[in-house]
């Protein structure tokens, strides 16, 4: 299966009278699924959408993001997700950098874009957009090294980049997450993370075994809990915090997880005795990998029975990836060193979108530069130990120092600032910031500062703490050293 529109075509047809996905609206069968998907297909092509243009997703977890992967993958277009809690600002530069030709998006995220292209309202017109199309096949040549989604991450410089992910790659990406998982017929994948992030890989491995989805609209850990009893789930994706979250709920009963064979947990790091507290209650029930957008999900894996033997570990590498730790020249390291984390394979995406120069930066004789550092042990397990591009993670979402120090930068009285991540139980890291005014007479408030945060980008990504200081502690050379600063927080817990 070279492409996901192979792979969607057998299932849809095989696994027919099956249920596919269900969601608050109800239970689509398989061939429900198929006539709502290529109806979208087709209402695409006779908009003059072609083969390689882009398509932009911008709403909350629903039935219809299935239908979505698999008119795309039908029909050789480009799906660009975006994340719906980002900021007006950042969700225009998404859809402006991708030249997306269409834009689908709920009633109340809808109006808060200005983009210069057709836009569908999800909860107005999105039926009569498809309504009297064909639902059959459409009759595309897609190949597996054609791009089927830009899926977006920031960089160091602050500007998203979009990362192009081929049919290949998804491909990839499903068979190892089954593996890791240990999905089989009969297993019922429920979604209370975002489908615009890792629980959409996850969505790919249910066209294998005609697999039934239950899509949540949003995760509460006392509600969450007794969905996943009533809908008997049994395979899910759940960041670390969720399922901190969850096994600290007022009314945690492990018994409503009596349904769950495999947690596939990732996102972020968790610290071992979260891992060790988890295990203890839950059982050996997680599936943890470690992935970036730009290798999504399995880089390495953590066979579940294996995980309470190395809970400081995620794993080792995945059967579609190559994993090498190297120098800061490129030589791999021995085990039990710490160096940068590359990778290569089919898993790996094919480069940035429109933007050859971090293309180039993070790719060299064909191994992917991840920016994190680790170590492997005697038998291939990798131990992450830091994140050399300094990604703050909190909740599961990565929030970059540079995007936020660029806007406090905006304030007219800040002369510099460093933001970087704190320890946090709840969310794993909150986003600290330390800020040199320009002129020490003058005063600014840490609302003001936090309010300017608010107003140019997601809720989310403002420091949870800003200290005004009288100087940043740098390098010989002049570089700030966020490290210190990080470490200073660590020290003091």
């Amino acid at each position: 299966m070279e492409t996901l529109g192979k792979l969607a075509k057998k299932s849809l047809k095989q696994y027919k009278n099956q249920p596919a996905v269900k969601d608050t609206k109800g239970t689509l069968t398989y061939d429900q699924l198929r006539k709502n998907a290529c109806r979208l297909a087709h209402a695409l092509l006779e908009e003059g959408l072609q083969k390689g243009d882009r398509v932009a997703i911008l709403m909350s977890n629903r039935r219809e993001h299935v239908e979505f992967d698999i008119a795309v993958a039908l029909t050789g277009l480009i799906k660009v997700p975006i994340n719906y809690r980002l900021h007006p600002k950042e969700l225009e530069y998404i859809i402006n950098n991708s030249q997306a030709s269409i834009l689908f998006a709920e009633t109340e995220l809808i109006d808060s874009v200005q983009v210069p292209i057709k836009k569908i309202d999800m909860d107005l017109d999105y039926s009569f957009y498809t309504k009297g199309k064909s639902d059959e096949f459409p009759n595309i040549d897609v190949n597996g090294d054609d791009l089927y989604a830009l899926m977006y991450t920031s960089g160091t410089t602050g500007n998203p980049k979009g990362a192009m992910l081929t049919h290949k790659n998804m491909i990839s990406s499903a068979i190892s997450l089954n593996m890791a998982c240990e999905i089989s017929y009969g297993d019922i994948i429920g979604h209370v993370a975002p489908l615009t992030h890792g629980s959409n890989f996850l969505s790919q491995c249910s066209l294998f075994y005609g697999l039934k989805q239950v899509i949540f609209n949003k995760f509460s850990p006392e509600e969450s809990l007794e969905d996943i009893e009533k809908e008997k789930i049994s395979v899910i994706f759940l960041v670390p915090t969720l399922v901190n979250l969850m096994i600290h709920s007022k009314n945690f009963d492990p018994e409503k997880l009596k349904n769950i064979k495999s947690i596939n947990m990732a996102g972020s790091p968790i610290a071992v005795d979260k891992v060790n507290k988890a295990l203890e209650l839950i059982g050996p029930k997680f599936a943890e990998t470690y992935g970036l957008v730009e290798a999504p999900m399995t880089i390495t894996m953590m066979p579940k029975h294996e995980l309470k033997n190395r809970p400081n570990s995620c794993g080792a590498a995945g059967p579609f990836v190559e994993l090498m730790i190297v120098d800061e020249n490129g030589e791999e390291v021995p085990n039990g060193e710490i160096g940068e984390v590359i990778c290569k394979g089919s898993l790996v995406m094919k480069g940035y979108w429109k933007n050859e120069e971090a293309t180039n930066d993070s790719f060299e004789n064909g191994w992917f530069y991840t920016g994190d550092l680790g170590w492997k042990d005697e038998d291939g397990y990798l131990r992450l130990v830091d994140r050399a591009k300094d990604t703050i993670i909190t909740g599961g979402l990565n929030v970059y120092p540079r995007e936020v120090e660029e806007v406090l930068n905006q304030h007219s009285l800040v002369k510099e600032t460093c933001v970087f991540g704190v320890p946090d139980e709840k969310w794993g890291e909150s986003i600290c910031a330390h800020v040199v005014l320009s002129d020490p007479s003058q005063s600014v408030s840490k609302e003001q500062l936090i309010d300017l945060c608010k107003e140019n980008m997601a809720s989310y990504k403002k420091p949870k703490f800003i200290e005004i200081v009288e100087e940043l502690p740098k390098s010989s050379y002049g570089k700030i050293l966020r490290k210190t600063l990080r470490e200073k927080y660590q020290v003091q817990g």
